[in-house]
């Protein structure tokens, strides 16, 4: 019986894909499986594990914190990495900001939530359509990418849901983007909630689960304006955007424009459970003490294990990103020439999805042979999108070309065969 037989007689059956890997080890962009068989993963630990598995100075951090200190509680003692950790973020997010730790992405994004309710004693909140934030009760109620994470849940109140442009579905005209996407504020604010009971608009700069839909740079720009006008908290979750995914230690600074509050996590610590609401000084001292609270979060080794990941993401694999990013891309859209059923191919850095249809539809059917006959063949890639349609790319910022042009050779083959 191998790993995934004896996972469906114990593990709630919440987590089955259309692809299924028991591994027994992982290092840099390959992942051993339990036959021994070498599998190159494009997905990242979904996400997670932005600087490949295992890499070296992560593993060599959280030995020598092991050794000296697994678990001390915060906000009640403090210690090096803890301490460490936030002053180097804090500083990579810009000036006057503070930190607060937990432990996923879920958590994060309630926590700014809470944050952006708690200064502005507001309790609206405006979300878009296709986003993913989570799937705790806070976290699952700013959700719309499919129905089936809010089935028999029931969500808190107060939410309102707005389109956010996929300029593949609705392109650009002129090079403008329709003007719906601008006047749909409006309409909200006359026909259902009046913009000073809005304490917070939470968005993904790219949107992950909704199917890796880059926005245009104007809408961002139109947004920031909007909270600012209205003294709205724009919160940027960069839980699956950010640690040098796009190309950017952030995603936000592809289209420079910054939010009030940013949450991040997945990539954070290379596998280790963390996350972070990053946000203005003048918010974060607003936060009374016990107002928000945790027992896990800024965990020691979570942290030491962070703090060595930035130093690789900054030691040039934030630059490889870039690079290899492009590569990636423009060997795609060579595809897309080659085969019909590749819709579409967009996002930034080694955040890529390739949108596949057949005559003129979403063809998830299709998606999901992919990504099977990918596995056979050795590549572990993700599907995405509300129509469950989109192979997303995302490999390690350490990738290289090479490896690059193995997942290509492999992927040619899949395409040929299905």
């Amino acid at each position: 019986m191998n790993l995934y037989e004896r996972s469906l007689k114990v593990l709630a059956p919440v987590a089955k894909r259309a692809t299924t890997l028991g591994v027994t080890s992982g290092q840099g962009s390959y992942l051993i499986d339990e036959s021994g068989r070498k599998i190159l993963d494009f997905a990242s630990g979904v996400a997670v594990c932005n600087i490949g598995h295992n890499h070296p100075k992560v593993v060599e951090a959280i030995q020598t914190q092991t050794k000296e200190l697994i678990h001390a509680g915060h906000n009640v003692v403090y210690y090096e990495s803890y301490v460490a950790l936030a002053e180097r973020l804090t500083a990579l997010n810009g000036p006057d900001s503070m930190v607060y730790f937990s432990n996923s992405g879920a958590e994060g994004n309630d926590g700014g939530i809470k944050l952006a309710k708690y200064v502005t004693k507001r309790h609206a909140i405006i979300t878009f359509k296709s986003s993913f934030h989570g799937r705790t009760i806070g976290a699952m109620s700013l959700t719309a990418s499919s129905a089936a994470y809010r089935k028999n849940y029931g969500t808190m109140p107060d939410v309102y849901f707005l389109d956010y442009p996929n300029i593949y579905r609705d392109p650009l005209v002129d090079g403008k983007l329709n003007a719906h996407y601008f006047d749909q504020f409006d309409a909200l604010f006359s026909q259902l909630v009046v913009p000073t009971d809005v304490a917070a608009l939470i968005l993904q700069p790219v949107q992950g689960e909704g199917g890796y839909i880059v926005p245009p740079k104007e809408f961002l720009v139109y947004v920031r304006e909007i909270c600012d006008k209205y003294g709205i908290q724009l919160i940027f979750d960069e839980v699956q955007t950010g640690f040098g995914r796009t190309g950017k230690l952030f995603a936000s600074q592809n289209f420079e424009v910054e939010p009030d509050i940013r949450t991040v996590a997945k990539g954070i610590a290379s596998g280790l459970p963390l996350s972070a609401i990053l946000a203005k000084k003048s918010l974060m001292t607003q936060w009374a003490p016990g107002a928000h609270g945790g027992t896990f979060g800024g965990n020691p080794v979570a942290c030491a294990a962070a703090l060595a990941t930035l130093d690789v993401l900054e030691g040039g694999a934030i630059d490889n990103a870039a690079i290899q990013g492009d590569y990636l891309k423009q060997a795609l859209l060579a595809l897309q020439k080659e085969y019909p059923i590749i819709a579409d191919v967009r996002g930034l850095g080694l955040m890529i999805g390739m949108e596949i249809e057949s005559d003129g539809k979403a063809d998830a059917a299709k998606t999901a042979a992919i990504l099977s006959e990918a596995l056979d063949r050795g590549l572990l890639l993700l599907s995405c999108g509300t129509d469950h349609n989109v192979v997303r790319f995302i490999a390690p910022t350490t990738v290289s070309k090479e490896e690059i042009d193995e997942a290509l050779a492999i992927l040619k083959a899949v395409l040929d065969h299905v």
